[in-house]
């Protein structure tokens, strides 16, 4: 690996999808700018790649497409950059004392690979065991939707997941499993349009414990098929 150039380097390292850090890679000033600056400069931005591209930015079709793509990229598809957007994690007292596994499934994951900036299309599965405190089920669809919403690579979003879970419910009992199609694996460079990707994060007993481990498989029936 040390022979290859730095540029063939980062290019293997992209198309192999290889993740580099838990923690989303985020500039120190990466909040000095207001949303609607950013969204100006990619504005501007935006526009010099299509005319870069040959595109006639006259056309009346083409004109607004620079500020569209500005606004869904800072409010929409990379919202989940933005600290301030991300759900209150409220808990409750377990007052029914359910010490069994809560799992919630099937919950649609649209993310954005960050070395492509292709969609990731999937679906995310949690499981937790409360030691005394119980979370929203919707909340557990708003974390998911929190951390999809930047550039990412589908190991980092599922450990995230979990990481934001456990502190919340102050339990390690916490795991997450994705199944995904990446659009850059299944649209450009080897085209398998049938391949999905598969990742885990199991935490406490859900690492520990291989009951708690084959419960928790069971109740989300993973047939490695995937199905949007």
């Amino acid at each position: 690996m040390k022979d290859l150039k730095e540029e063939e380097f980062f290019e293997d390292m992209g198309d192999g999808h290889i993740p580099s850090h838990f923690d989303t890679p985020l500039r120190a000033d990466a909040f000095d700018m207001s949303e609607d600056e950013k969204i100006e400069k990619i504005k501007g931005d935006f526009y010099n790649i299509m005319h870069t591209l040959g595109l006639d930015m006259d056309d009346d079709s083409l004109k607004g497409t620079p500020s569209r793509v500005a606004k869904m990229f800072v409010k929409e598809i990379f919202g989940g950059l933005n600290p301030g957007r991300k759900p209150r994690m409220s808990t409750f007292d377990n007052k029914y004392k359910y010490n069994q596994m809560l799992v919630e499934k099937d919950i649609i994951v649209y993310s954005t690979c960050e070395h492509h900036f292709l969609p990731i299309v999937g679906r995310a599965h949690i499981g937790y065991i409360s030691n005394g405190r119980v979370i929203g089920l919707s909340k557990m669809n708003r974390i998911v939707e929190y951390y999809a919403k930047r550039p990412q690579v589908q190991e980092r979003l599922t450990m995230q997941i979990v990481k934001s879970m456990q502190e919340a419910l102050g339990t390690e009992d916490v795991a997450c499993v994705i199944d995904a199609k990446h659009l850059c694996v299944n649209s450009r460079g080897i085209k398998d349009i049938e391949s999905s990707t598969v990742t885990a994060e199991l935490g406490g007993h859900f690492k520990t414990d291989p009951t708690t481990r084959a419960e928790f498989l069971k109740y989300i029936d993973m047939n490695t098929r995937f199905n949007v």
